[in-house]
Protein backbone atom coordinates (compact mmCIF):
# COMPACT_ATOMS: atom_id res chain seq x y z
CA UNK A 1 0.00 0.00 0.00
CA UNK A 2 1.45 3.42 -1.30
CA UNK A 3 1.46 6.72 1.17
CA UNK A 4 -1.25 7.93 -1.22
CA UNK A 5 -3.39 4.79 -0.69
CA UNK A 6 -3.01 5.44 3.05
CA UNK A 7 -3.90 9.25 2.54
CA UNK A 8 -7.43 7.99 0.71
CA UNK A 9 -8.18 5.37 3.16
CA UNK A 10 -7.35 7.96 6.20
CA UNK A 11 -9.52 10.48 4.15
CA UNK A 12 -12.69 7.98 3.78
CA UNK A 13 -12.03 6.88 7.34
CA UNK A 14 -12.25 10.36 8.39
CA UNK A 15 -15.55 10.97 5.98
CA UNK A 16 -17.08 7.93 7.49
CA UNK A 17 -16.65 9.20 11.34
CA UNK A 18 -17.11 12.56 11.15
CA UNK A 19 -20.11 12.67 8.10
CA UNK A 20 -21.47 9.43 8.40
CA UNK A 21 -20.15 8.40 4.89
CA UNK A 22 -19.39 4.88 5.77
CA UNK A 23 -18.62 3.11 2.02
CA UNK A 24 -19.45 -0.49 1.15
CA UNK A 25 -15.53 -1.58 1.40
CA UNK A 26 -15.47 -2.75 -2.24
CA UNK A 27 -15.97 1.13 -3.24
CA UNK A 28 -13.42 1.86 -0.04
CA UNK A 29 -10.98 -0.18 -1.76
CA UNK A 30 -11.55 0.97 -5.37
CA UNK A 31 -11.52 4.65 -4.63
CA UNK A 32 -7.77 4.16 -2.74
CA UNK A 33 -6.71 1.84 -5.93
CA UNK A 34 -7.62 4.69 -8.27
CA UNK A 35 -8.99 8.27 -6.80
CA UNK A 36 -9.89 11.08 -8.45
CA UNK A 37 -7.31 13.36 -8.55
CA UNK A 38 -8.84 16.60 -8.03
CA UNK A 39 -11.44 17.78 -4.95
CA UNK A 40 -14.65 18.34 -6.80
CA UNK A 41 -14.32 14.74 -8.38
CA UNK A 42 -13.32 13.37 -5.46
CA UNK A 43 -15.67 14.89 -3.66
CA UNK A 44 -18.12 13.73 -6.04
CA UNK A 45 -17.24 10.17 -6.28
CA UNK A 46 -17.54 10.06 -2.44
CA UNK A 47 -21.05 10.91 -2.87
CA UNK A 48 -21.72 7.88 -5.87
CA UNK A 49 -20.09 5.56 -3.69
CA UNK A 50 -22.60 6.40 -1.05
CA UNK A 51 -25.53 6.35 -3.08
CA UNK A 52 -26.15 9.50 -3.51
CA UNK A 53 -26.82 12.24 -5.91
CA UNK A 54 -23.46 14.74 -5.15
CA UNK A 55 -25.71 17.90 -6.20
CA UNK A 56 -29.20 16.87 -3.71
CA UNK A 57 -27.39 18.47 -0.36
CA UNK A 58 -25.41 21.69 -1.03
CA UNK A 59 -24.67 22.36 2.52
CA UNK A 60 -23.43 18.43 3.04
CA UNK A 61 -21.22 18.39 -0.35
CA UNK A 62 -19.24 21.33 0.76
CA UNK A 63 -18.91 20.13 4.37
CA UNK A 64 -17.43 16.85 2.25
CA UNK A 65 -15.66 19.08 0.01
CA UNK A 66 -13.93 21.10 3.09
CA UNK A 67 -12.08 17.59 4.00
CA UNK A 68 -11.55 16.33 1.23
CA UNK A 69 -9.78 19.71 -0.04
CA UNK A 70 -7.57 19.92 3.83
CA UNK A 71 -6.28 16.21 2.57
CA UNK A 72 -5.21 17.22 -0.87
CA UNK A 73 -3.62 19.84 0.45
CA UNK A 74 -1.83 18.06 2.84
CA UNK A 75 -0.34 15.56 0.34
Amino acid sequence: MSADDVGVAFLLDNLCVELGFCLPLDEKSRLCASPPMDVDSFTDAVFVAEGMDPNEDNHLRKLVRQKVMRAFQQR
